[in-house]
């Protein structure tokens, strides 16, 4: 099965190719351009690179979010008439989690992803990648407070490389991934898995997943 997989909720735009859950290959492009500019220019080159037909894809896989909030409407907005005249359905996938799948072997993994001014989103998953809580998105002191619990944590992502030190000093026996970037390599991953569970949506259905509210909404409430 070859799967399209997106990811545009980081600043890095990202579009990969797998054959269920092994890579074929990947563009990856974070050069200060909105995501609206690149990423079908990024998938067209893909798709030529491999010799690859749009209708050659049999499912795609994109990142809901959270994130940008910008880049994950532009993500699931371009994807849906894709899926649509191709006929094919869509993974959801949650960049919580995609961060999470780049580290191995450890019993605790925390995903945090900077959500400005102090505040981050956080994914909480043990070494098989399930959830130990819900996702959580609030003050990077409160997230703390939260992950007191738990012990030997692995940290992976943006939000854990800014607030390095705080939760260095905040917690016992911690570490941090050398992968903190977000790619739509594992985004096909996490589709085929969802493929083979048959956790699956269309066109129609598949929404952006943004855990908080944006800054405009928030200054306007």
């Amino acid at each position: 099965m070859k799967i399209l997989a997106i990811d545009t909720s980081s600043p890095i735009c990202s579009v990969a190719i797998l054959e269920d859950d092994k890579l074929i290959d990947k563009n990856e492009l974070n050069d200060g351009r909105t995501h609206s500019e690149n990423l079908m220019p990024l998938l067209d080159e893909l798709l030529k690179r491999n010799n690859l037909e749009p209708k050659a894809i049999e499912l795609i896989a994109c990142c809901v979010g959270p994130g940008s909030f910008t880049g994950i409407r532009i993500g699931v907005a371009s994807i849906k008439p894709i899926a649509e005249v191709l006929n094919i359905k869509v993974a959801s996938v949650m960049s919580l989690e995609t961060l999470a799948r780049s580290v191995e072997g450890k019993n605790t993994i925390v995903s945090l992803i900077d959500a400005r001014n102090n505040q981050v989103y956080c994914g909480i998953f043990d070494e098989q990648y399930n959830k130990k809580e819900e996702y959580l998105a609030d003050d990077i002191n409160e997230i703390i407070e939260v992950l007191k619990k738990y012990e030997n944590i692995c940290f992976v992502g943006n939000g854990a490389e800014l607030h390095k030190e705080l939760l260095t000093n905040s917690l016992k026996n911690v570490e941090f991934s050398k992968e903190n970037n977000q790619s739509a390599e594992n985004v096909g991953k996490i589709g085929y898995k969802k493929y083979l569970e048959n956790d699956l949506c269309t066109a129609d259905t598949i929404m952006p997943v943004y855990l908080r509210k944006s800054q405009a909404e928030r200054l306007k409430k």
